[in-house]
């Protein structure tokens, strides 16, 4: 999916400019203009604080177009949908199906060193559960701070500030899930 080009697509369709878009969700309209060029991905956050200020949920705006008549059971890798695609020191977040068709949403994550969340702590309705799989993760959940490696997990209120980040050297991975889907 073309990142830039669904939220110029939305942007539009909605009646709104770039310069009202930035406004709304704090961003410069250069910066909106750069994402919507493909010029630049935006953070996870900086994301979700775009939606938030069209507002479309993450789920609608990376849903795909399932037959509903014969529900997807089945997915290969390339079948996923890249909420946050890879970049050098970028989050990369892989969603599994149709966050819109179900109750669950199932992720991917990769972290390369360095990358995180965005400075600016999370929070969303639902819960949320992880398993790492690959190197350490730093995740902040309210006031508590821990440091995860493989086979370690978390499950959390949602609704608490959170943010993850990899302050190793090493690539992390995660297999997450969030209820109800919010991305």
């Amino acid at each position: 999916m073309d990142i830039g080009q669904r939220l110029r697509e939305i942007r539009i369709e909605r009646g709104l400019s770039q310069r009202e878009l930035a406004n709304r969700a704090g961003l410069t309209n250069g910066t909106i203009s750069l994402i919507e060029t493909d010029k630049t991905s935006p953070s996870v956050a900086s994301l979700k604080s775009l939606l938030d200020a069209i507002p479309i949920s993450m789920a609608e705006f990376f849903a795909r177009i399932e037959d509903s008549d014969t529900p997807k059971v089945f997915y290969k890798a390339a079948e996923f949908t890249e909420v946050s695609p890879e970049g050098p020191g970028q989050v990369s977040l892989r969603q599994l199906g149709n966050a819109r068709e179900h109750t669950l949403q199932v992720f991917h994550e990769v972290y390369p060193p360095g990358a995180d969340t965005g400075a600016e702590l999370l929070a969303h309705d639902g819960e949320e559960a992880g398993i790492i799989t690959l190197g350490e993760i730093e995740i902040t959940v309210g006031d508590a701070i821990a440091v995860l490696g493989p086979g370690d997990g978390y499950l959390f209120d949602s609704r608490q500030p959170h943010r993850f980040r990899n302050i190793g050297k090493d690539t992390c991975e995660i297999v997450s899930a969030l209820t109800p889907p919010v991305f």
